[in-house]
């Protein structure tokens, strides 16, 4: 059953579900004013339709006769999440991706991006000029960071209100499709981030129709959305309708599910479990695959597991367990959730498993914590250096690029991209961008904004406390302004030259069998101590790769004993090529010798059979 406004031929199909209101009607409020009774089922939906409207009309539903409350499933809300929601004609939208098949999960290389900070403009359309750069440099997916509508027009997007209206500011519903339809032309496919796990504080008024949320669980953002409480079953139909929505009105190839760990559900059917059921039947429908992309810090294979299998079948999640490994190992921070790191064997772990935490002690948890995925595909993880998080919610904002050297940024990237899982880079990352990527909102509500301010503080006492410095105001558009990536400096200097060692990598994952094949057990990960460092073996059929990474500031020379055949050197991040002090290591290694390896501190040396 389609929810919200359906306009076709002139005409327009309402449809909400309120099962606790007595009476309900379209409001029409522009270009006139009219109002419009609707009809109740018996399953709590309200039904009616309005013949001779045309698209951009403007409605409220108005409830008990009273009260003007915009469509909880509005498309477009060009007056923000205080105004009245928008007719969208969806047909009127010319593709030209009739072909488009997409991109197989385990050929992907994300790049996640904030629309409002990745160019000058902050739109959709103004991403288009940038994205056959991104290609030149390898990325064939990106994953856009929430753009359901939220307050004004700063935002990360986890404060929606509004799960199926297309952000006003960044170009609302005709930008994010021509900027879908300008990816798939060029090759590169779409993810998007949605949230399902809360819905933000300003504009909420789906507290008013009374079922949406519930008291029997509590979520870091307040009450959990109701999955399985008294008159849950339209919540459900609420959320699955816009996994749905996103994928077929805007040809999208997949979701990013926010924080599902915040979605509690104790029925028989997980609501993760009903999305996948729906993608699939969408995916016979349409003759193509989509991706549903979980982030959990359960370590929970579940979600990812076959129906069959007893799980949910979500195809992939995050695994913030390899963020936090070569985190810690990089820069040698230990604070927070990262003391739970810092073992560069949790790195080889991460590279056997996908997970460190396998039902293992977990200090900072102070509990046991997740469960091996062994039988979970190694295209199910996706791995990144850093991301929106894990930058944005340190109180200055830092990216690596500020905290490591330029040869340990070279290794981090190798560290991620050698890795048999699908990759992910923040935008910015591919040459080292030093501008903070800062926690930022527009909201209009004075006792929120100052709510804000005071949370930012006491998150980040202890800092201020040892560094002298204040958490940014988050309410600030310089704040907003400073977050803005600077295009100018991938051009030039260092900058450059770990964007094109970026592109090596890349290309070498695509060409090279044993690296494209993204399969864990066709691995072998070893530490070599004292050292500090890692050595990975990767092969498939008659493709074989070596690979050391030295996570220690000192040469070392290891005697090792390789494999039989000849090898070439292929990349070391210390020639010259990469502004590195010069490589000491042989173009080519005999098979069954035992050469001594010279590895320059912070470097990764690769050979190939």
């Amino acid at each position: 059953m389609h929810i919200g406004s359906e306009y076709s031929n002139n005409a327009c199909n309402f449809t909400l579900w309120a099962p606790l209101v007595g009476e309900v009607a379209v409001h029409l409020v522009d270009p006139e004013n009219k109002i419009v009774p609707l009809e109740k089922d018996e399953r709590g939906y309200w039904h009616g339709s309005v013949a001779d409207i045309k698209p951009g009309t403007l409605y409220y539903y108005q409830l008990d006769g009273e009260t003007d409350r915009a469509d909880p499933a509005a498309n477009s809300l060009p007056q923000g999440v205080h105004g009245a929601a928008e007719i969208v004609d969806h047909n009127s939208f010319k593709w030209n991706d009739d072909q488009w098949q997409g991109v197989p999960l385990e050929q992907m290389v994300i790049y996640e991006l904030h629309v409002g900070t990745f160019t000058e403009e902050g739109t959709f359309e103004s991403i288009i000029p940038r994205l056959s750069e991104l290609r030149e440099l390898g990325v064939n997916t990106i994953e856009i960071m929430p753009v359901a509508q939220f307050p004004g027009n700063r935002n990360w997007g986890y404060d929606g209100v509004f799960p199926y209206a297309v952000q006003n500011s960044y170009g609302g519903v005709d930008g994010l499709k021509k900027l879908v339809d300008a990816c798939h032309k060029i090759g590169m496919a779409v993810v998007l981030d949605v949230v399902y796990n809360h819905l933000g504080p300003e504009g909420n008024y789906l507290w008013g129709y009374g079922t949406y949320f519930t008291e029997k669980y509590k979520t870091p953002w307040g009450s959990a959305v109701n999955f399985d409480d008294a008159y849950s079953d339209g919540v459900r139909h609420y959320f699955v309708q816009n996994v749905l929505y996103w994928l077929e009105y805007y040809h999208l190839d997949g979701l990013r599910l926010d924080a599902v760990h915040a979605i509690y559900d104790f029925g028989a059917k997980h609501i993760l479990a009903e999305m996948a059921e729906a993608v699939t039947e969408l995916e016979q429908k349409k003759g193509r695959q989509y991706y549903l992309i979980a982030e959990s810090d359960l370590n929970d294979p579940r979600i990812i597991r076959s129906k069959e299998m007893g799980g949910y079948g979500i195809d992939a999640q995050w695994s913030d367990d390899f963020h936090h490994i070569l985190h810690t190992v990089v820069t040698g921070e230990m604070n927070g959730y990262y003391e739970d790191f810092g073992d560069l064997e949790q790195l080889a772990k991460a590279y056997r498993k996908g997970f460190v935490y396998t039902w293992d002690y977990s200090n900072f948890r102070h509990r046991y914590h997740g469960e091996d995925p062994s039988d979970c595909a190694s295209s199910q993880f996706v791995v990144c250096a850093q991301n929106h998080d894990q930058i944005g919610n340190r109180m200055l904002g830092d990216r690596l690029a500020t905290l490591i050297s330029f040869e340990a940024l070279k290794l981090t990237a190798a560290a991620l991209l050698l890795a048999p899982y699908v990759p992910m880079l923040f935008m910015g990352e591919e040459y080292g961008e030093t501008a903070p990527f800062l926690y930022f909102v527009s909201h209009s509500d004075r006792d929120l904004i100052e709510a804000v301010r005071k949370g930012r503080k006491e998150e980040f006492a202890a800092f201020h406390e040892i560094g002298g410095q204040e958490a940014p105001d988050p309410q600030a558009e310089e704040t907003f302004e400073k977050s803005r990536l600077d295009w100018d400096k991938y051009k030039s200097g260092e900058y450059q030259k770990l964007w094109l060692f970026h592109q090596k990598l890349l290309k070498m994952r695509r060409e090279i069998p044993a690296l494209a094949s993204l399969d864990r057990n066709q691995l072998e990960a070893t530490v070599l101590e004292p050292e500090k460092v890692l050595r990975i073996h990767r092969y498939h059929q008659d493709s074989k790769v070596l690979c050391w990474l030295n996570f220690g500031s000192e040469t070392v020379k290891i005697a090792e004993n390789i494999p039989s055949g000849t090898w070439k050197r292929i990349l070391d991040s210390s020639e010259e090529t990469w502004r590195g002090t010069g490589s000491q290591l042989p173009e080519k290694l005999d098979g069954d010798s035992n050469p001594m390896m010279i590895i320059n501190p912070y470097s990764v040396a690769v050979y190939s059979n």
